[in-house]
């Protein structure tokens, strides 16, 4: 079962930085993701973690799992 608390974190965090600066996480093309991956860019810390999970999540088409979960206003 995901952790509930990990998956609303990543749709309530802004990317802080980078080409993707102020946009939410879950809005984060998992071209990009694969691009930190590959290029050993994923941050350290608590955004590494959620950058990372957010990589799993896509990667393996499991974005249903953060739907339910995003505000109708944003």
């Amino acid at each position: 079962m995901p952790d509930k608390v990990i998956l609303l974190k990543i749709i309530e965090t802004k990317m802080p930085y980078g080409k993707y600066k102020d946009r939410w996480l879950d809005q984060i093309p998992v071209s990009y993701l694969e691009w930190m991956r590959n290029n050993d860019a994923m941050p350290k810390g608590k955004l590494g973690m959620l950058l990372e999970t957010l990589y799993v999540i896509k990667t393996n088409g499991l974005e249903h799992l953060l739907r339910p979960l995003i505000p109708k206003e944003r």
